[in-house]
């Protein structure tokens, strides 16, 4: 057995590239000596700025041998028959074959033994496959070698069995020389195993594992803030990029000067996260401290002075230039701004963002009716302000502050907290991990803004795909799904879809695109235009059930359960949608719902195939004066009863109440079975019998569509 080590050393590679390159070279590499048909004990790979590695334990010298069996001609076949099969066999004499008796009488067969390769001879096309393969973001080409790649490629270490692969890479050097720390070590070396590379890059200082660089840098975090009595705001993304960008970490404490500490900490932690990469410090009360934190890459000889005092004027610089845009921003005030809306396109075939804005607000007040605490006054200064700080120079040189800076604004200028938490909050929630609006205002605002942006796009057909959603769509519903569940709000989404949808053709945004049979884009008459938007609403909902169900899946709740109750159409309000899946959840569990569902399913399952081989169905009523046996009327009146009381329960949103109208029919049912033969040969009593069964998943299909239950 033997050991592979490749490292690919190149110039910087992008940090947020690093991870999944390591991920994706481990993986090719491991799915290739599979397909080779090589065994290995361990395989392992590692990133850091300026290489990716791959490291393989118990690789054999040799491919495995195999053996191949050929059939050849009949036995007493003629003679050039048999020589032509030993010469396609290669072997010498007749006798090297077997005689073996078949189905279809005696015949010779070759078994040809096949000595295994050697595996350095396998391995180059191997490895230079699974460079060329590795699938970068994006890549360039570079005058060394013949291919693309991230960044240009140096050299690379290419060694098996302690002794050198060539690997056909043009120009790029191949050997089993490396080199250390960009600036802290000038000198090449060479190794020969995967633990003499390691360990020699720690004396170039280069942390190969980035594991172990992740875990040196929040240490260090944590020890240089402690000795000031400080502690670290967390940031894990933060903490994973700059990960990506030191070999040889080493974290610096440097001072924010007490003048910028006037500005929002969303403006300090951002100017230093975004184009610093400085982690910010919080106080024992936990506020924001005027103090930095960075990570260098250089051991220097004055302990980091040099560094921390170049870090400080650079972030002076941007402090200042933050500062000043904050300072000017509020000498015009934010309902000033409005105006500007109209020179902001929303999108080209939508409006400007002053058009959305007029339709937000309408639409708020629409959804203001169904949100206890939502001051409709209120909410219309919010609306209109909500987007007014996209002119400011703050959110033009920091995008991401947009609504944050809004707020500030809004407080600035004497508003109430209430409007201007809303403009703060009305994106919300952007992830699953976001904190979701609970304010009145802030959810009237922000489902408004939801709402009628995904109504607008599925107007002009800019739906996701599979692989691409450019408008954030399916963020944008989930966001309305977890504003309206989380506030458990009794909105009806179809509703507002239309509600939407009108404002939009208010405004004359009346052409729909579409596409026709044969692919090719056409635009809709507006005469047939409100037609096509009621389809259009109906496939909203579809993409609002298929989110819902990625939302409730992640918290444990069957897919089926939410298909069975979308089943049934009709259904647009997600409280109520719930709560019923709960209860059906809940049935099921019980015995009487599980049996219930076989008794469904045997049931559904006769009329089927009795339909189908009738040509016929059995939806109507049956003749109560047919039945011969006692458990079909006492099937009948129960069924009536199961319907009335579920009806009169669903009525009232008692769902749990509907649910146990149904588990009352689990005897009546079990009964029918075991005494009842369907298929009778009087053709009326079979008939009416198939109604019988017809009216069991009718029934039971007032609730729930039970054919969409798995299980």
């Amino acid at each position: 057995m033997a050991d592979l080590l490749l490292e690919l050393f190149t110039e910087e590679i992008p940090a947020r590239m690093q991870n999944t390159a390591a991920e994706d070279l481990k993986r090719l590499a491991e799915a290739a000596l599979k397909a080779a048909g090589l065994t290995l004990t361990s395989i392992a790979s590692f990133v850091t700025p300026r290489r990716l590695a791959l490291h393989v334990e118990g690789l054999p010298t040799t491919q495995p041998g195999s053996t191949e069996e050929r059939r050849g001609p009949r036995v007493g076949a003629p003679q050039p028959a048999i020589e032509g099969f030993l010469k396609s066999t290669g072997l010498a004499s007749i006798d090297q074959f077997e005689k073996r008796a078949t189905d279809k009488g005696e015949f010779y067969f070759a078994m040809l033994e096949k000595p295994g390769s050697v595996t350095a001879d396998m391995l180059p096309a191997l490895l230079v496959d699974v460079m060329r393969n590795l699938p970068w973001p994006k890549s360039m080409r570079f005058p060394a070698g013949p291919f693309r790649w991230v960044r240009p490629l140096q050299s690379v270490i290419s060694i098996f069995d302690n002794k050198v692969l060539k690997l056909d890479l043009g120009a790029v050097p191949v050997g089993m020389e490396t080199r250390g720390h960009r600036f802290l070590s000038k000198a090449s070396f060479n190794v020969k195993a995967f633990a003499d590379y390691k360990q020699e890059l720690r004396n170039f200082y280069v942390v190969l594992d980035a594991t172990e660089r992740r875990s040196i840098i929040a240490d260090g975090l944590a020890k240089v803030a402690g000795a000031a009595g400080l502690t670290v705001k967390p940031d894990d993304g933060l903490l994973d990029e700059v990960t990506g960008l030191v070999e040889w970490p080493v974290v610096l404490m440097g001072r924010i000067e007490t003048e910028f500490m006037e500005l929002p900490p969303e403006v300090l932690t951002t100017s230093m996260r975004t184009h610093q990469k400085y982690f910010a410090c919080l106080d024992v009360k936990g506020a924001l401290a005027p103090h930095f934190l960075l990570v260098s890459n250089m051991v220097a000889e004055d302990g980091g002075k040099t560094i921390v005092a170049g870090n400080e004027r650079v972030l002076r610089a941007r402090l200042s230039d933050a500062k000043f845009f904050f300072d000017q921003d509020r000498k015009t005030k934010l309902a000033d701004r409005v105006p500007k809306l109209k020179e902001r396109v929303f999108h080209a075939k939508l409006g400007n963002m002053h058009d959305k804005m007029d339709r937000v607000a309408k639409l708020a007040d629409t959804i203001a009716a169904s949100i206890p605490g939502a001051d409709k006054t209120q909410l219309g200064q919010a609306v209109w302000l909500a987007k007014a700080d996209l002119s400011t120079g703050m959110v033009g040189e920091f995008p991401e502050l947009q609504g944050v800076m809004g707020r500030y604004y809004a407080l600035h200028d004497g508003l109430p907290p209430t409007i201007a938490d809303a403009v703060a909050e009305h994106y919300s929630p952007l992830g699953p991990s976001d904190r979701c609006p609970s304010a009145p205002l802030s959810v009237a605002l922000a489902l408004a803004d939801k709402i009628d942006t995904l109504v607008g796009f599925w107007r002009i057909n800019e739906k996701p795909t599979g692989s691409r959603d450019p408008f954030a769509l399916r963020r944008a519903a989930l966001g309305v799904i977890r504003l309206v569940i989380e506030n458990k709000l009794q909105i009806a989404l179809a509703n507002l879809f239309g509600v939407s949808r009108k404002l939009y053709v208010d405004q004359g945004v009346v052409e729909v695109a579409i596409k026709s049979n044969n692919g090719a884009g056409r635009t809709l008459r507006e005469d047939i235009a409100e037609a096509y938007d009621d389809v259009m609403v109906a496939d909203l909902l579809s993409f609002f059930a298929d989110r819902l169900k990625v939302t409730l899946r992640d918290k444990g709740v069957r897919h089926d359960l939410i298909a069975a109750v979308f089943a049934l159409g009709g259904e647009d309000d997600l409280v109520r949608l719930l709560a019923r899946v709960d209860a059906l959840g809940v049935f099921l569990k019980t015995e009487d719902g599980a049996n219930l569902l076989v008794a469904y399913r045997r049931a559904t399952n006769i009329v089927r195939i009795e339909e189908g081989k009738d040509k016929a169905t059995y939806n109507a009523a049956p003749d109560t004066k047919r039945f011969v046996e006692p458990s079909e009327t006492v099937l009948a009146e129960r069924l009536a009863d199961a319907v009335a009381k579920s009806g009169t329960a669903l009525e009232k949103e008692d769902f749990a109440g509907a649910m146990a109208a149904l588990a009352s029919l689990r005897t009546p049912v079990d009964e029918f079975f075991n005494k009842v033969t369907v298929n009778a040969e009087d053709r009326a009593l079979r008939e009416n019998r198939l109604r019988l069964l017809s009216q069991i998943r009718d029934t039971l299909n007032r609730v729930a569509d039970f054919s969409q239950i798995e299980g």
